[in-house]
Formats: C-alpha cells, structure tokens, sequence
C-alpha cells in the first residue's frame, strides 16, 4: 500500500486535468436531455469485494434509505465471499438492484478470448439466478467488444478519466451512451470478435463512473474530506452530466469501529449525498437498470462520436494551453526519416508548436549520417540498416532496433526527463521501449499506421487463426494499453483497433493528407505525362496489392464510359506489384488512362 500510494502521488503530479475534463463535459451529439426536465443525473453503486464487504452491506443501504436513496450492489459471483441469498432478496424487497461483479475478481477475465467466452457463460449463469442486467468487471479492466457476450443491459467498467486504474483508458465523456452489437462491424472489420460469436450479441448501455472512486481519493491519496467529490459533481451538475459514483462497503468505517488505515469514514459518503439532496428539484436518481433502460429508449450516442484526444493524456501546459513550448518529445521509427511523410509531418509540426524533438531511427543505407537535424527535428540514426526479407529478418531487425531505443532513451532519460515518446508501428511494440520515460511520468503516443496482423497474413498469405497472427493481435492489445493515446489515420483502422481492445476513447483519427506548400506531381518516369485536364483520379502512397489498386482499376473500367475523361494518376516508388497492375490496365481497355510517376 505504501508504494502504490507513492505510485499515485507521482501520478497525480502529472494528470493536469484530473479529477475534471473539460472535453468529457460536451453534449453527445442529439442529447436529448434528462427525462422530465432534470438537470443531471446521480447514479449510487457499490462492488463488495472481500470477506468484510458483505457485513456491511445492509448497514449502508439502511443509511441510504434514511437519506431517500437507492443504489446498485454488486457481488463476486465466485470470489472469496458466499452471497447470501436473503441478503439478495432483501435489497430488491427494499428497491436497490443487485448486479454482478466480474466472475472471481482475480484480474484474468480478459487475458484471452476463448476464456472470456467460457468465464461469460458463468457470469451469464449468475445473471439469470440473479435476476441482475447489470455489470462491472474487476479492477475496472474493460474491453468493451466482447461484453457483448454478456447477457446485460448495462456494464460500468469505464470511467470519464482516471490515470490511476491499470487501465486508464478512459471513455472521455460524463454522459451514458449505447454500444452498438458490433453488426456493422461484422462486413467491415473480419477480425472483430463479434465475427466469430453465434447467435444475437445484445446493445448494452455503458455507464462510465464519473466521480473518483473512494479507494483512489481516500486510501490511496489520503484525502482527508469529500472537497474533490464535491468539486468533481458542482462540475458535472452545470454540464448537465451523469454523476456516478462507486464506494465500496469494504472501505467505509461506521462511527463505531476502529479506525485503520484500509478504511475511510462513512461521513464522507454522508457529505455526498446531502449535496445531492441539497438539489433535489434538479437531479435525477434512477437505478442503474432505469437509466440504461431509458438510454436504450432514446438511442444515447456513443462517446466515440463526441469526444476528442482527452486533455489528460495529451501533452499539454499545466496553465492547459496547447503550446508546446519547452517541452521535450523522443519519436521513434522504424522507417527512414525523412522521407516517411506521416512521422515527419507529425515531428515537424510538433517543433513549430515550440517542442524540442529528437528523433530515432535506422540508417536507410550505410552512408546515412548518424546526427543530424532536419526541419528543426534532432535526427539520431543507431547503427542499424533497413533491409528487407522474410519473416526472420524482420523481426531480428525490429528486436535489434527496440533494444538500440530503449538504450538511447534509458541514457537520455537519466539526463534530462521526456515530457512525451510518440512511437510509430511497426513494429507496435517499440512501444514498450519507453518503459522508463513513462515511469517517470512521459505521455506514451502510439501511432499504428497500418494493422500489424493484417498485414502479415497479406505479406505471407496466413490466415486468422495462424499462431503467429493470433500472437501479433495479442501484442496489439497489450501495446494500445499501454500507450496514453492511439493514433491511426482513418477509421476502418480506428474500429478494426477499437474492436480488438475495447479503447473507445482512446483512439484516434489524425488523415494522411498532402502538405499544400511542398507538394507538386514531378515529371512522369515511366508511362505517359498526366494530362493537365480532365477527371483525375490519383493514388500515393505504398503500391501494394493490399492497398486495393486492382479494385481502382476495375472502378475506372466501369465509369470510363459515363467519365470520358478520367483518368487514374499512380504516384509512388516502383514495385513489382506495379506491373500487375498495369497489365490489369490494359487488359480492361484503359492501359490509356492509367499513369505511373
């Protein structure tokens, strides 16, 4: 307990934007407001996790009835407790709802997709006995995709922001939303779970705890009253938000018990409902089951849709101005600098904000300089050369250039400290080299410009099942978990990524798009000039069979007639691919209308 509270002091330190967000305070998109004009909401919850938990149980709820509440108990099914079945059925006979908590709360019910489906078959067994629509996993660990499996109203195992969970992905919102059962993605995304579950996968509501919890406020940072409780609901109160909260019986000490320092007093649950009562005419109190069955009513929009990059997990001043000025960012990539457009626009743009950027990389051939700055970014080249090859040859070179990162951040780290690390894939877990920069409290930035899975099976023909795709999905998950936050540049990857780790806030589109003040088409090189007139249509970027140039070509034989003009602009480095493609032009009738540069 001391080092986690030490832990959480350093982590305080640094979460500028902690316990209030201001971007999770704005209204989803369509928000149809609180039912007969309330203003906000209040949801109470409780999870009782060990043998003391469930003593308490009834004292608390009495205490909650005799200031007009209700709540939600939620019980380990298997844990280290019996659930006593009068206990159950009291709390019904008296209005609380009673959900379930995780399976045996033991950290390892996401560690893997085939035990999660057979640990949800018993969550699914409890739900039924219990008469329970709702749930929440334990230590808050979350993947919002396979909760489908689940047969649920509502979960709450997210939260708006909290930097201090093992998984402090948040979802960046105050308000409840819908999550849709994954049918869409079905057609879009073939790797999302919900592609290989039979049967009807349900919506469920996701209630994401708004206010801290008591573990993190009272045992962990020691706070000696309600003040940041209080301050956290005046907040979401004039949002017009959901103010969720969740205490645990376990912790709370009654004014006649000893006082230990696993225990906080009951006073300062006490201190929070009166300031709810003390709006009454204004706030909704309904039960988990009844918020979620109203949002199932009106369609709540996912946060995804209305939410942005959180301010807690972005490199940002403490005055929470977006200047960068002083701050010392490290980019990390396995490509060559400066021709990967995507990484350079990303550290040139992060020197005009004013950061001092240096960045890593491999020599692209062995006459490359080791140190030089380019654009104002400090290029460091290890002495490492790009080469291509089979599987083996990659990923020696991808262990080789991890560990030659991790070394050049461990020494520059003990020098002067990483505001952030920006890593972009492949590989996704160079990610991991920053270990020491973000233990000392760096922002982590993972840029995951392609699907590392994906685009093995495409390079060696795998399939989904292959042991070696299946271990890169896995890395992927673990890797998007460890980072602050998830760039990707379009939204087929955002949900193929969403999909595998359950992240929805997190992840983000930031487009490749053209940089207007350098780009010009040069001269062409290898088929005709392109035409200075007329339809065009141009590809750049990697000429890959991945990328769907053959369904292009087909596209532009199809509307050749209803377009006379079109015409199909290829830019990019010659590859052997190209020459398929080519031929595929002409055999269409369009080796006139296709031009490579």
């Amino acid at each position: 307990m001391t080092i986690r509270r030490w832990h959480a002091r350093k982590i305080r330190r640094q979460a500028v934007h902690w316990p209030v967000l201001e971007s999770a305070g704005r209204l989803p998109p369509g928000w149809p407001g609180w039912p007969n004009g309330h203003g906000f909401a209040f949801v109470a919850t409780h999870d009782v996790e060990g043998l003391v938990g469930p003593s308490r149980v009834k004292r608390l709820a009495e205490l909650e009835l005799s200031l007009g509440f209700r709540s939600v108990f939620n019980f380990i099914p298997e844990g280290p407790y019996a659930v006593p079945p009068a206990l159950r059925e009291w709390l019904v006979a008296n209005g609380f709802e009673v959900g379930v908590h995780d399976l045996k709360h033991d950290g390892g019910l996401y560690v893997t997709r085939s035990g999660f489906r057979r640990r949800a078959e018993r969550i699914n067994h409890y739900l039924s006995e219990w008469g329970a629509v709702g749930f929440r996993s334990g230590f808050m660990l979350h993947n919002l995709e396979w909760l489908h499996d689940l047969n649920v109203q509502y979960d709450a195992s997210t939260f708006d922001s909290d930097p201090f969970e093992p998984q402090p992905d948040g979802t960046g919102t105050i308000f409840p939303f819908v999550v849709n059962n994954g049918s869409d993605l079905r057609h879009r995304n073939v790797d999302s779970p919900a592609a290989s579950v039979p049967g009807p996968r349900p919506n469920y509501v996701e209630l994401p705890y708004t206010l801290p919890q008591d573990s993190t406020l009272f045992l962990l940072l020691q706070e000696r009253d309600a003040s940041i409780w209080l301050k956290k609901l005046a907040w979401i109160a004039q949002r017009g938000g959901m103010a969720l909260v969740n205490v645990h019986p376990d912790y709370l000490r009654f004014p006649d018990e000893p006082e230990d320092d696993r225990t906080f007093p009951v006073g300062h649950y006490v201190d929070l409902l009166q300031a709810i009562q003390k709006q009454r005419e204004r706030v909704w109190c309904p039960l988990p089951h009844q918020l979620a069955a109203w949002c199932h009513e009106t369609g709540c929009r996912p946060a995804a849709e209305t939410t942005s990059p959180a301010p807690s997990t972005s490199v940002a001043n403490k005055d929470g101005k977006d200047s960068l000025l002083g701050r010392r960012i490290a980019v990390l990539l396995y490509s060559s600098y400066p021709s990967d457009s995507r990484p350079r626009r990303a550290a040139e743009a992060m020197v005009q904000a004013g950061a001092r950027v240096e960045l890593i990389c491999p020599k692209e051939t062995s006459k490359a300089l080791a140190r030089e700055e380019i654009g104002g970014v400090e290029v460091t080249r290890v002495p490492l050369i790009l080469r291509r090859g089979g599987k083996l040859t990659y990923f020696y070179q991808y262990g080789m250039f991890f560990l030659a990162c991790g070394l050049v951040l461990t020494r520059r780290t003990f020098r002067r400290k990483y505001d952030a690390i920006h890593a972009h894939n492949m590989p996704d877990f160079l990610v991991w080299a920053a270990w020491l920069p973000r233990l000392l409290g760096a922002k982590i930035i993972l840029d995951l410009h392609d699907p590392m899975p994906e685009l093995f099976m495409s390079l060696y023909h795998r399939d989904r099942q292959d042991r070696m795709i299946r271990c890169l999905s896995w890395l992927e998950q673990r890797c998007v978990a460890f980072a602050h936050l998830v760039l990707t540049p379009n939204e087929a990857f955002r949900q193929r990524f969403v999909s595998r780790s359950g992240c929805v806030g997190k992840i983000q589109v930031i487009m490749n798009s053209p940089e207007e003040q350098i780009f010009s088409p040069g001269p062409a090189e290898s088929t005709a000039a392109p035409r200075s007139g007329g339809f065009r249509v141009m590809h750049h970027g990697l000429i890959a069979e991945r990328h769907g140039l053959d369904i292009a070509i087909e596209a532009i034989s199809l509307l050749r007639s209803s377009i006379p003009d079109l015409t199909f602009e290829i830019f990019g480095e010659r590859k052997d691919y190209l020459d398929r493609i080519l031929e595929l032009a002409r055999e269409r009738g369009i080796g006139d209308r296709v031009h490579f540069h």
